[in-house]
């Protein structure tokens, strides 16, 4: 008997719409992290996206636990010597509060191609609004 594995178009994408008002940063991440690998459907393929589209709205009025809104620091680096930068949860969340959800989802993805590919369709948006309608996502409750 051989092992089923799901080809190009047999997967079907869903789109989702999940709204992070009030939700724990982490909590929310994990969820939406395994809808985009696909964990939830049957047909998971760990080498293969079989996942689905999530649109996240509210990302501003995401929660932080303890201090992590003063104490956790984002950092970037430019290449140069003396390159390092660092940002606050708190400056990082008044400026882009949709960067900080994108990254946390981010680092629960594979490290590679394929995480890229899945990350490509998360969509954060500070805001109640988003510009996919035409795709009717469902709401997912997390």
């Amino acid at each position: 008997m051989k092992t089923y594995t799901p080809k190009k178009g047999e997967v079907e994408q869903k789109w989702y719409v999940v709204d992070a008002d009030g939700q724990v940063l982490g909590r929310l991440a994990t969820r939406v992290a395994s809808v985009l690998r696909g964990k939830h459907k049957p047909q998971y393929t760990p080498f293969l996206d079989t996942g689905d589209h999530v649109i996240v709205i509210n990302a501003a009025k995401v929660r932080l636990t303890g201090n992590k809104r003063e104490k956790k620091v984002y950092y970037s680096h430019s290449g140069y010597p003396g390159g390092l930068k660092q940002t606050t949860c708190k400056e990082m969340m008044e400026k882009h509060p949709e960067r900080v959800v994108m990254m946390a989802v981010k680092g629960m993805l594979p490290h590679n191609a394929l995480g890229r590919a899945m990350l490509k369709k998360l969509r954060v948006y500070a805001g109640p609004e988003h510009d996919h309608e035409a795709q009717n996502p469902e709401p997912m409750a997390v």
